[in-house]
């Protein structure tokens, strides 16, 4: 299995949260590879700018090396593939982790059990 982490997976993960639960590390631990989408750090660089966030974007970008994970940099294949998804959530940036599961295809790992209406590709934990 491929995994996509999204947002809170990343951070959860990146900070040792009880958030993440059982069923989550056991898929984290089943995965071959596991995906940060460049978008993910983007998301949270926008929510450090606005004080939304309390975290070192610049700390995270190294987890990923750190850790092992690939970095899934966010081409016009993915970008084009928000317009034909149904307009089920509003966020971009959820919008274009979908994109991206769908077009590698890779799972997605969340916890938004509103993307689940999106793929059987999204993982909710």
């Amino acid at each position: 299995m491929r995994l996509l982490l999204d947002t809170h997976i990343f951070l959860w993960l990146a900070a040792g949260d009880s958030r993440l639960n059982a069923q989550a590390k056991k898929t984290l631990e089943r995965a071959e590879k596991i995906y940060i989408s460049s978008a993910t750090i983007w998301e949270i660089s926008i929510k450090v700018r606005l004080g939304k966030l309390t975290v070192d974007p610049e700390q995270l970008v190294a987890e990923i090396q750190n850790n092992g994970f690939k970095e899934l940099p966010v081409l016009s294949r993915h970008a084009k593939e928000v317009a034909r998804l149904p307009r089920h959530h509003g966020d971009p940036f959820d919008l274009l982790l979908v994109a991206q599961a769908i077009t590698e295809p890779l799972d997605l790992l969340t916890a938004d059990a509103r993307l689940a209406e999106y793929s059987e590709l999204v993982l909710v934990i």
